[in-house]
This record gives structure tokens, sequence and C-alpha cells, in this order.
């Protein structure tokens, strides 16, 4: 036997290892010391040095045959080498085309579930892509493949999960129609149905399983170095042990991993950029029993049952059973308070936190307003469209987005604004929807759209290292009169309706309430010098963002393709929001560098500029459809080898 003493997790390295010593010495058995037979590190693959593991865990690698064997392929996955250019969240573009793909991306832990939030341009099969990788990278030749992993099994159903992270393996449905990234690996089941695949799933999600793919990491286990993070390679997946299950079994683990699916969908319904998303969390019960805690506990029962089945299957005796249990409830324990891998891309930086119902509510009527969001699901007069299956590929809207077609509650050309009295404005209407569903109406609406909304809603609508809010304030100095714009219906004529119906009609009615004002001369009491002032000082900056949009409005020519943070670069002036108007501000110094010439933006500022770049960059031709500018270089003549170059100076 060969002893080991385990002293990573204790901060005093030296008086821990001299108590362990004095513990051996002495017979007394000590947490943290480990007696292994070495050679049974020869059945693990590659002879991991894992001195800590049960006994019946190491044993699993000689008894069973491994994934890869039961014919799983776990694969890796594309990466674009720019996302921000060919990336975008869902809820970014204008409606579905054969440009934008869903792509998993890994993301924080979430078993059997996770919403896919982002999509790729895999236009012609990633012909954009694959011409900006090849200008980058001009050594790998006429082939991006290793880059594209074209080899990939991209829009079957599958399974997919977070490459690296702090936290433990997290294996989740992946819908068909997906392509994915090497940030989210997928595996498929050779031949395998889907009932396979989900049965798969259930047993790679289980505790055992879980213990037989830990044993492989470099990292050890979770207590080591701070907390490190893990990398759930496909190598690693495929080299698992995996028990042999009958039919009865098999479908068994297959209908609990399809219910642990169906209930954190639930659980995902109150979320305003999911998919699943129905209503918030305040009008949920409107559509039959929402109850978060109890789904919470069926979900502890379902993991419960796979658990005991899996352990079955792999032969666990209760006493191996109990460590393994151990191991991974200390390990949940630590990913609720780190999670994500800060360094990772891969990881989901979106904040986990609760959202307050009642501003849940209020962003939500909000998005009635605007017609994103459709209220007869909480009156009842519309019924919800039929609970999706895990594979089914991902829905166009969310069911609670108002469907084509139907007309919304308050009709408008995409602007709505904050201005007591007038027909479109924002926080009466949000009032009235609030009316409408039955809910009672706050007395700070207004105050609150001002001060606090545009943060909410913009926090809420960030998710991988990407900002992408869909309502834009766009506000006078001081922020006295503020213009709301529907990010989905921006055209080329968006500003000028601004101007035309909204800032000009203001701006006459200021000026003759000034007028009328000024007249009254020394007859004027307290109030109506206090209000002349307020008037005047309105009436100049109403000037000043008619001005604004005047001046931007010529050539501003939106394109949802470009995504929302470069569509709203050029408006960066009027928000009042500092943290986003610093960014858009950025985006625009890099929009007039040359920076994001692939944009439809840049296209239509530097016309010139993009299409002199277009003759020598094939996806900035690609992106702009003007392939006919670009001009293939000539191949460089290979240089002669040393012995032909001293037979021709002879």
């Amino acid at each position: 036997m060969t002893h080991f003493i385990r002293v990573l997790e204790f901060s005093d390295k030296e008086s821990t290892l001299k108590n362990f010593c004095c513990s051996f010495r002495s017979g007394k058995p000590d947490f943290g010391a480990f007696s292994v037979d070495a050679s049974t590190f020869r059945s693990l693959p590659s002879s991991v040095f894992a001195y800590w593991m049960n006994p019946s865990v190491g044993d699993a690698f000689s008894r069973f045959r491994s994934f890869a064997e039961h014919s799983l392929k776990a694969q890796v996955g594309c990466s674009t080498k720019d996302d921000f250019r060919f990336l975008r969240l869902w809820w970014e573009l204008q409606e579905p085309s054969d440009k934008w793909i869903n792509l998993a991306k890994g993301g924080r832990y979430s078993p059997f579930y996770s919403d896919i939030h982002l999509q790729i341009n895999w236009k012609d099969n990633a012909a954009e892509l694959e011409a900006a990788i090849l200008k980058k990278y001009p050594y790998l030749g006429d082939s991006a493949n290793w880059v594209l992993h074209r080899e990939s099994d991209y829009l079957k159903p599958g399974i997919t999960w977070t490459r690296r992270t702090k936290s433990e393996f997290s294996p989740r449905f992946l819908p068909s129609g997906c392509v994915f990234s090497e940030k989210g690996l997928s595996a498929f089941i050779e031949g395998g149905s889907r009932k396979d695949i989900s049965a798969v799933l259930a047993i790679l999600s289980s505790k055992p399983c879980r213990s037989l793919i830990e044993v492989q990491l470099a990292a050890a286990d979770k207590s080591q170095a701070g907390g490190v993070a893990n990398s759930y390679e496909v190598g690693i997946i495929k080299s698992t042990p995996a028990p042999d299950m009958d039919a009865e079994v098999a479908e068994r683990l297959a209908e609990l991993a399809c219910l642990a699916w169906k209930q954190k969908l639930t659980l995902d319904g109150i979320q305003e950029s999911s998919h699943a998303f129905h209503l918030p969390a305040a009008l949920r019960d409107r559509l039959g029993s929402f109850d978060p805690l109890a789904i919470e506990a069926d979900l502890g029962r379902i993991q419960a049952e796979i658990d005991a089945i899996a352990f079955d299957l792999y032969g666990f005796s209760d006493e191996d059973r109990t460590p393994v249990q151990a191991s991974h409830a200390a390990a949940r324990t630590e990913d609720e308070e780190s999670d994500a891998d800060p360094d990772d891309e891969g990881e989901d930086e979106e904040n986990a936190a609760l959202i307050d119902q009642t501003a849940g509510l209020l962003s939500w009527a909000v998005g009635v307003a605007f017609g994103h969001f459709d209220w007869r699901l909480a009156t009842g007069e519309r019924v919800s469209a039929p609970e999706p299956e895990p594979f089914d590929p991902l829905p166009a809207k969310s069911p609670g987005m108002l469907p084509d077609g139907d007309a919304p509650f308050h009709a408008h050309s995409g602007i709505l604004v904050d201005d007591p009295g007038h027909a479109h404005d924002l926080a009466r209407i949000a009032e009235r929807v609030l009316e409408r569903v039955d809910m009672p109406v706050p007395a700070n609406m207004r105050r609150w759209l001002q001060k606090d909304f545009f943060s909410f809603h913009l926090q809420r609508y960030s998710k991988s290292r990407r900002k992408a809010p869909i309502y834009w304030p766009l506000a006078a100095a001081s922020g006295s009169y503020t213009l709301w714009l529907y990010y989905p219906s921006l055209t080329s004529q968006t500003l000028y309706t601004a101007i035309n119906d909204f800032v000009e009609p203001k701006l006459a009615d200021v000026v003759k309430e000034a007028a009328a004002l000024r007249v009254k001369g020394s007859a004027r009491s307290r109030d109506e010098e206090k209000r002349l002032e307020t008037v005047s000082s309105l009436e100049a900056e109403l000037i000043d963002l008619r001005d604004q949009l005047q001046a931007i409005a010529p050539k501003y020519r939106p394109n949802h393709d470009d995504g929302v943070q470069i569509t709203a670069a050029p408006l960066w002036p009027l928000f009042r929001h500092k943290p986003w108007q610093k960014l858009l501000k950025d985006t625009w110094a890099k929009l007039q560098k040359g920076d994001y010439d692939w944009a439809h933006l840049a296209m239509n500022y530097w016309p010139e500029r993009v299409r002199e770049k277009c003759k020598t960059d094939k996806s900035l031709a690609i992106a702009h459809g003007l392939e006919d500018l670009y001009v293939e270089p000539e191949a460089a003549p290979q240089k002669a080898r040393g012995r032909k170059k001293k037979e021709d100076a002879e």
C-alpha cells in the first residue's frame, strides 16, 4: 500500500502536514490520509493519479465499457474568434432567417435545461465567418475547419454542457436546429433515438457518473486552489464508464430527464428574455399553479431517483454511496458562492439574483405597451401554445410575446414618450395595461420609468458579454422630456417621425406657453415666474434635441443584423444612462476608426472606405454583398529549396 496525505485545502500546510504525520505514526486514522494500492491507478484513463477516490469509483473503470464504446460521440464545436461580430442575442434580430442559427455556448450550472440565447451568423455554411478566420490566420491556407469544425453533428438533437467552469458537470438537452461552440461541447448517440439520448443524459447527470468524470480531472476536486475551474473535455466524457441498462430502465431514466427539463422550463417561464417566457412572476398563477419551491423540491426528488438508479447500475454499495453523495453536496454549496469562471468567455455573466416581482411586473407592462408582450395570456383571452418537448427547435418568439399579425395593446409607430397627457405617453399606457389585468397601479410609475427602469432593463437584456436593451430612452439634457424608441420597430424613418410627430409639436406648445407668460410681463405671479423659467429651459432643450436628431437622421439607416450596440452607437449623445452612453460612445469611436466596417451602419456613413476594403477582405465583401469587388491575391511563388539554388548558381 502507498500512503498519501492531502493538505491542499488547508492554508497552514506545514502545521497540518506535521499533525497528519503524528496521527499516522500513532496509528490513528485522520481525515486527509489515504492508503491506496497504486496499481489501481492503471485502470484509470491515462493512469490518473487519483489517490483520493473511492475504491468503487476506480473499480468502475475496469468493469464497464466507456461511453464512447456505447456509441456516444462527444464533439468540439466552432469558434468565431470575433464574437462581437458574429454572435447576437436572439431578441436583437428582427425576424428568423437563414443567416442566423441558434448557438449553444456553455453557461452557468444548469443540468437538464438552459435557455439558448445566442445566435451565430452561419449564412451559406458560415462563408463570411470562414473568410474572416482565413484573413486573420492566413497560414491556414484555404481551410478554417480547425476553427469551424464542420465535421461535428450541428443541427441535430443531443446533449450539451459547459466546457470550462468552477461548477460541477451539468449536461443538458440540446434542441435540434442548433450549432454549438468550443465553449459548449456536445454529444450525440450514433444511431440512437431521442429516448436513448435522454437516458444517457440522465446517467451523465447522476452523482456516480459525475464522480467518475471528476476522477479524471487534473484539478482533482473543488477544494483545491481556491476552486479552480475544471475543463470537461470531450475525451474525458468519452472515456467515462457507462453502465449497461435494459429497455425498462432506459425508458424510466429518459422519462425522468424529460420531467426535470419540463420543470426547469416552467421556472424559466417568468424570465423576460427567455424563449420560455409566459408571464412575470406576479401574474404566473393566471396560467395555473406556480410554486417555485415546490418545483425545486420536485427536481430534488427526480435527481434522487436518477441517482438511485445510477448507483444500482454502477454497482455502488450503500457504503460506497455515502462519500460520493457528500462530495457532491459540498461541491454544490461552493458552486452557489462561485459559479462562473471570470476568465472564460463561455460562461454566462447574467446576474442570477431573483428579480423583484413588482419590478418584473412593471417591466412586463412596459413590454405590453410597446407591443412586445401579449396581455391576453393574463386575462385568459388567449391560450398559451402547447408545451414543447426537449429536442424541439427553439421558437422564433416566446409564448408570452405578441404573435405576428395580432393587434397590439396600443398602436404606435415605434415611439412612445414621457409626456403627461400625450396620446402615446408611456407611463399612462403602462398603467392602463395594469388596470386591464386587474393589478394595482403604483403611484410612482412615471418616476420609476424615469429613474430606475432603463438600468433594470439593461441588466435583464445583457448576456454573454453582450448588452442589448430593446427600449431606448432618448432624452433632453435634463431628462425632462424623453422619447422611448422600440428597437424591433426601428427604420430609417424613425428619427424623422420622432422629430415631426413628437419633438416639433411639443416644442410648438412650449413656445406658445412661454410667449403667453412673457406677455404678462410684471403682472406674472411667483408661480408663473417659476413656470416661465421651467418652460424656457425646456424650450432650449427641445431645440437642442431636435437639432441633434436632425443631424443624425439623414445617414441613419438601421439594420438589425448589426445588433443593438452598433445600431444605437450614433445616438450615444442622447442617452442619459452614463455606463450605456460611455459604451456607445466608445463603439461609435471604433466605427469611425474602421474597426467595425463589417457593419451595415459603417457602409452608410463611410461607403468609400468600406468599398475599398472589400477589394482585399473577402469577409467584408460577403458581409456587404459586394463579392464582385473582391480580388483574390495571387499565390505567392514557392521558394526554391537550398539544393536547387546551389545547382542554379553552378
